[in-house]
């Protein structure tokens, strides 16, 4: 499990700042979105953006397509169906973890 623990950690690392799940927030649609279409509605620079889609696809969660002349970004849902494994992996230790304690003080 440690091995897991290592590989997620890069994912939740991406997913800490607000910029990032904002854009994983818009490419869960379904569909691939250029750079452009990302930056409408934010204050952010298309170099802010590209440097935060970087991040993304590094960690698996965003691949790049290109499309003519521009990259469109699409989503990736694996690497957060992994996440959502190693939290049920821990929620259910901690679930065993409280019912060992419950049992030892009610005895």
């Amino acid at each position: 499990m440690a091995v897991k623990r290592q590989a997620r950690a890069p994912v939740f690392a991406a997913l800490g700042d607000e910029t990032r799940l904002s854009l994983v927030a818009k490419l869960c649609s379904g569909r691939p979105h250029s750079i452009s279409q990302l930056t409408k509605g934010t204050k952010l620079t298309r170099q802010a953006i590209t440097k935060h889609l970087r991040v993304l696809e590094s960690v698996g969660i965003v691949r790049s397509v290109r499309a003519g002349r521009e990259n469109r970004f699409e989503f990736d849902p694996r690497p957060i169906g992994e996440m959502k494994e190693y939290l049920d992996f821990v929620s259910q230790q901690w679930d065993q973890a409280l019912s060992r304690l419950k049992s030892f003080v009610e005895d």
